[in-house]
């Protein structure tokens, strides 16, 4: 192996970048990626905005293998005091992203050293934590001829050993629809009530009516989650506030959950407007962060690899409520994803948060090795 993958992960860690403007990123990404293709004449690139997609041609072509990693980093003051730390004021690579890109580039490396018989898709892929690059690329015919067949791709998992692998056959991440709901009604003065309208008190009574949602309307085997954690209302004490603006998540493990849940939501914010007599606002949205649903059979095949691995300690793990755009092409795409350890004791966007460099060298050699039986036999 040429790349240095220590001296890449940590190249880019210090230029972390908000989704779409990953502009010294994709710089970067386009010389490694030159540096391992160079004189492959299987090997085609293209670029959508701040996206790369690398394809190798396959010399018997039967399907088309994915592998995707994102490449932003997120609006957070970085605080791990290490020598390579951001250099971009206000962001850092707090989800690890940087370890995603590096990841990719060894195995691209490792698979572009000789001709694969089927196709192998690398797909870096910009602006997962914002605006949902995935199905923006999906929507935009960025694919073309080269959409997978089956897609994998990783996520780091901060409180997993390194040589931690961790999948399921079902749901791996929830699905996350963001919620913004405004009341309107009338100010005026805190003395005379009856002469204004309350948006802050129509706002607290559908803050607390919406809990029922999970209580009362979800199915408790399967589980969602509400939560409403701003709310925004009033200028000051003796001034009866005109609007309430409230901003929240749902979260949950199917689509058809989320769409329930979002539909209730709904009629409970419009039932509470209509019994205080003021407007409502309502905005939901989901766009590309759906559920990561791992398609069973693909899930089952490659947690039979790894298990028969004696580098990997593969984990049958429970979903987590956390939200990822590569659920939207999984929706599109049957595919897996896993969480890769990296054992640190902060968490995913957590301004400390350092991943263990020793998960790289093991991610290329077991990933590379998996991706092999997908795209040789």
């Amino acid at each position: 192996m040429t790349l240095d993958l220590i001296k890449i992960r940590r190249d880019l860690h210090q230029i972390p970048e908000i989704g779409l403007e990953e502009y010294k990123t994709q710089a970067y990404l386009l010389e490694r990626i030159a540096e391992v293709t160079a004189g492959k004449d299987f090997v085609e690139q293209r670029t959508w905005r701040t996206g790369i997609l690398v394809f190798l041609h396959g010399s018997v072509p039967e399907k088309t293998v994915g592998w995707r990693t994102d490449i932003d980093g997120l609006p957070i003051v970085e605080q791990t005091g290490l020598d390579f730390a951001s250099t971009h004021e206000g962001r850092m690579h707090a989800c690890g992203h940087d370890m995603h890109m590096t990841t990719a580039l060894g195995l691209l490396e490792v698979m572009a050293q000789e001709q694969p018989k089927n196709n192998l898709l690398f797909l870096f892929q910009p602006a997962e934590e914002n605006e949902a690059g995935g199905m923006l690329m999906y929507e935009d015919g960025a694919f073309g001829d080269w959409l997978p067949d089956e897609f994998y791709g990783l996520h780091v998992r901060p409180d997993f050993k390194v040589g931690d692998i961790a999948t399921n056959t079902g749901t791996l991440f929830a699905g996350t629809c963001e919620v913004l709901i405004t009341f309107k009604g009338k100010g005026g003065h805190a003395a005379f009530p009856h002469e204004a309208n309350d948006a802050l008190v129509a706002a607290s009574y559908f803050i607390t009516q919406v809990q029922t949602i999970v209580s009362r309307n979800v199915d408790p085997i399967q589980g969602g989650v509400v939560t409403f954690g701003s709310m925004h209302a009033g200028t000051t004490n003796n001034v009866i506030a005109e609007t309430a603006k409230l901003h929240g998540t749902i979260r949950t493990l199917t689509q058809d959950m989320s769409l329930l849940i979002q539909k209730r939501v709904t009629a409970i914010a419009q039932g509470v407007a209509a019994s205080f007599g003021i407007e409502v606002d309502i905005q939901l949205k989901q766009g590309g962060y759906l559920p990561v649903e791992n398609n069973p059979t693909l899930a089952q095949e490659l947690m039979a690899f790894f298990e028969n691995s004696s580098a990997v300690n593969l984990i049958d793990c429970p979903p987590a409520m956390t939200g990822e755009d590569f659920g939207y092409l999984l929706h599109q795409v049957p595919g897996v994803m896993f969480w890769l350890g990296v054992d640190t004791p902060y968490a995913l966007h957590h301004p400390k948060m350092s991943p263990d460099e020793a998960a790289l060298p093991f991610a290329v050699e077991a990933i590379s090795s998996f991706l092999k039986t997908r795209v040789n036999n």
